[in-house]
C-alpha cells in the first residue's frame, strides 16, 4: 500500500520517466526530466501524499490520514 501511494504521487507528473520505491531501504529512484521537473517539486509532491524527506516535511493531517501499516517514526519538527 505504502509503496503504491509514494510511486503514485509521481504518477502522470510531468517530466517524471519512473518511480520506484524500495521498502527495504526506504529509498525512492526516480528518472525525470530536469528541465520539465525539480528534484524540489519532486520532493514536495512525495510530502503531499504524506511522506517526509530531508528537506519536505508531508502536512500532519496528510499524514494522520495514513494508513497504520505506512506510518513510520517521524523526527521531531
Amino acid at each position: 500500500m505504502c509503496k503504491k501511494t509514494i510511486e503514485g504521487s509521481l504518477d502522470g507528473v510531468k517530466g517524471i520517466e519512473e518511480a520506484n520505491w524500495n521498502p527495504k531501504n526506504d529509498k525512492m529512484t526516480v528518472s525525470f526530466d530536469s528541465e520539465l521537473i525539480t528534484l524540489e517539486q519532486i520532493k514536495q509532491k512525495i510530502a503531499d501524499v504524506g511522506y517526509d524527506s530531508d528537506s519536505h516535511r508531508a502536512k500532519d493531517k496528510v499524514y494522520d490520514n495514513l494508513h497504520g501499516c505506512c506510518k513510520y517514526e517521524r523526527p521531531k519538527k
